[in-house]
């Protein structure tokens, strides 16, 4: 409710009340002394509040309460003693305080405790194993604390506990194995993050409900207990990492259905059985830092659901991509330091290759990972050029290709990278300037060129302005401002002698002359050859002119406009698919001309399209006009429209063909909107009006009913109005993700309903 302020004193005087709930508020002060009269009390939530200072005493004499909420406060020093008084209490918690002290042993009375929640506090000292006797527990949190000291055997006899977590502590020793139970209703158990030593206990996995296994980062020695992992169906999360449990991966993990497992620091050696393809509910997977050998199991393609992989610092040789390819889901792949080589997948988020054995050239494919955030090929072999297409990757925040043999120049390409923050270069022969595009990065915080040959002056504008010297060391020429120690660039004016200027005054006139002899007799050739071009050749032009072509032709192209040709019709009229003599198909689009307004939508659509020149625009190869007849020649989309694909049965398109479509009409409309001489507005956008070409490229078309602005702001536009009712209606089978992203540029891709 946002309420704040101290809690009234006066709330003592309701002899009467049950529950007091102040949950989610701003209430500040000490725990108010009088709400100890209120002996009919029950529910005490003070939950998310600013409450300071002691739980009092007196709160023990609430013989009736039963639940206490005093979590994400800022209350201080210990639970006192008379809280054992609290015989009825099922519910107590105090996370995320200040706490401190122990917990009192009175505890063991409150036998009626189901879930005490005590984690994120100071408190210290040993788990009182008075807590064993509560024989109705379920839940016991006690994690990021400073308990001390093992674990109480009669903790772990508690037959009803469902979740145990300890992990952040500083507790050491055994886990009791004496169990009298098989602990039918544990889920949880984690215990990271703390000194245990010895075995697991077997009897922990007796555990059928058992969901999260967590024992990272302890000193468990030995071997994983001879477990029937296809018994533990529950398990969603196995964690054994630092620990030395495991020497080689047992084949029997692989009939487990856990979504996360992790291994990391383990002393694992050998392979990883093939049986782990079996996992079909994995997400995460991470093996990082053992001795692991040998190739990635081919039975890994099975694991669709895998987002995150990491088998960094191990053995690894050989090639995976083969396998990892068909893994659509996966968005971070982490395997530096061992001695993989391959290919790069196209669809991956992170990408870690860094310390492995690639080879070869960045291919210029690198420029269709659209949605990378991070990309690390650092410490490889990689050799050749920066490919200029690296330049379309604008998510990227970080670029490493340190240590390789690249060789020339730093493309131009980079001040594209508008999501830039780390760029690593250094330790290669990259030659030439360093570009000033990279001025243009905003976000770039820290850049390294050293250890290559480039000279020239280094950019001072932008984010330069914040670099230090040891990002330029070890070039061959730099020059540039004093602070980052290098010279500075000087203009070098060289006194010519008489004798040069002698000599140029009469080799100048020798070379003019020769020059214009043969630029005269360059343009006569030239001349004389135009003159023998067809009045179609002299129509075209090297800026884009639309070529002559004629009603004639166009009836043979679409065989007399039958209706095998028909592609489709519209308010406009219709469009056929046609084949002009030289083999080139193309769509005709032909305007009903018994409107005067569509006349005029047809006009409005070539003064919109005559200056306008886009990858993701429809290109008008021609017209056709005279008074009777009107019609486009447009470049063909053998994909059809998008509204094909996504309201059809027989059509389908996966998230990254989406992206890439909502990428390209983006793209479009940002053109039109800022990058032409004239702005455009389409106002008619929808997925009918956006073609797909034979690499599934997004196209915007159908500019009739656009508006020009100048730069006075005045508008051009035909009079007929956008499609009534738009966007469509939604669909059922519409995702969240898509949902969100369709929403770009007043429905980019025309409905929800994707």
């Amino acid at each position: 409710m946002g309420l704040r302020g101290t809690v009234s004193p006066n709330l003592g005087n309701l002899s009467f009340l049950v529950i007091l709930n102040l949950y989610n508020n701003s209430f500040g002060g000490h725990f108010p002394k009088e709400i100890c009269w209120l002996h009919r009390l029950k529910v005490i939530d003070f939950g998310h509040n600013k409450f300071i200072g002691e739980i009092p005493a007196p709160l023990g004499n609430l013989s009736q309460l039963q639940y206490l909420y005093l979590d994400f406060n800022n209350f201080s020093g210990s639970i006192p003693q008379s809280i054992g008084n609290l015989r009825q209490l099922k519910i107590l918690y105090t996370s995320f305080n200040q706490m401190s002290g122990l917990i009192p042993q009175t505890i063991s009375n409150m036998s009626s405790l189901v879930d005490v929640q005590l984690a994120d506090n100071y408190f210290s000292g040993w788990i009182p194993k008075e807590i064993g006797y509560l024989d109705k527990l379920e839940y016991l949190i006690l994690a990021n604390n400073s308990f001390r000291g093992s674990i109480p055997s009669k903790l772990l006899n508690i037959s009803s506990l469902k979740r145990l977590e300890v992990e952040y502590n500083y507790l050491s020793g055994t886990i009791p194995s004496d169990t009298r139970y098989s602990l039918p209703s544990l889920e949880n158990i984690h215990f990271d993050h703390n000194n245990f030593v010895g075995n697991i206990p077997k009897s922990i996995f007796n555990a059928s409900k058992l969901i999260q296994f967590q024992f990272s980062v302890n000193e468990f020695s030995g071997t994983l207990p001879n477990i029937p992992f296809e018994d533990l169906r529950n398990l969603t999360h196995l964690a054994l990492s630092g620990n030395h449990i495991l020497s080689n991966l047992p084949k029997s993990i692989g009939n487990i259905t856990t979504t996360h497992f992790w291994a990391d620091s383990c002393g694992i050696y050998g392979n990883i059985p093939l049986e782990f393809g079996n996992m079909s509910n994995l997400i995460s997977f991470s093996l990082d830092g053992n001795n692991i050998n040998g190739p990635i199991p081919s039975t890994f393609k099975d694991l669709q659901k895998l987002e995150a992989f990491d088998l960094s610092n191990n053995g690894l040789k050989g090639s995976f991509i083969e396998e990892l390819c068909e893994i659509k889901s996966l968005v971070q792949l982490t395997i530096e330091y061992n001695k993989i080589s391959g290919v790069l997948p196209t669809y991956i988020i992170e990408v870690d290759f860094s310390s492995n054995a690639f080879i070869g050239n960045l291919p210029l494919e690198i420029g269709n990972l659209r949605a990378i955030v991070l990309l690390d090929l650092s410490g490889n072999h990689i050799s050749s050029n920066i490919p200029t297409t690296i330049g379309s990757l604008k998510t990227l925040q970080d670029l490493a290709l340190a240590d390789n043999k690249l060789n020339g120049s730093i493309p131009t390409s980079l001040g594209d990278m508008v999501s830039l923050i780390s760029l690593d270069l250094s330790q290669n022969m990259l030659t030439g300037v360093i570009p000033k595009s990279l001025e243009s990065l905003l976000y770039l915080q820290s850049v390294n060129f050293s250890y290559n040959r480039l000279q020239g002056e280094i950019p001072d504008g932008g984010p330069f302005k914040n670099f230090t010297a040891q990002s330029f060391t070890h070039n061959e020429a730099l020059c540039g401002n004093s602070r980052l120690h290098v010279p500075q660039c000087v203009k070098q004016v060289k006194k010519t002698s008489m004798a040069k200027k002698l000599l140029l005054k009469c080799l100048v006139p020798i070379v003019v002359s020769t020059i214009l002899v043969v630029a005269l007799i360059i343009l006569l050739k030239q001349k004389k050859r135009k003159s023998n071009e067809s009045n179609l050749e002299r129509g075209l032009s090297s800026f884009g002119v639309a070529r002559r072509i004629s009603y004639y032709e166009l009836v043979q192209a679409t065989n007399g406009f039958s209706e095998s040709n028909l592609l489709g019709r519209g308010g406009f009229g219709s469009v056929y698919q046609g084949k002009l003599p030289d083999g080139e198909m193309v769509a005709v689009k032909v305007i009903d001309l018994q409107s005067e307004e569509k006349s005029r939508s047809f006009d409005a659509e070539c003064n919109a399209m005559r200056n306008l020149r886009h990858r993701n625009l429809v290109k008008i190869i021609s017209s056709c006009s005279n008074l009777d007849f009107k019609s486009l020649v447009m470049e063909f989309m053998s994909n059809g429209s998008v509204d094909k694909w996504l309201y059809s049965n027989n059509h389908c398109l996966n998230f990254l063909q989406r992206l890439n479509i909502m990428i390209d009409v983006a793209s479009a409309l940002e053109y039109l909107h800022h990058g032409s001489s004239i702005p455009v507005i389409h106002c008619d956008l929808k997925p009918t009006n956006v073609l797909l070409d034979e690499n599934m490229v997004a196209h915007v078309s159908d500019f009739g009913i656009a508006k020009l602005m100048d730069e006075g702001q005045s508008k051009t536009h035909t009079q007929t109005l956008a499609t009534i009712g738009y966007p469509a209606p939604a669909r059922t089978n519409m995702t969240d993700v898509t949902a969100s992203l369709i929403k770009i540029k007043t429905l980019v891709l025309g409905a929800n309903g994707v």
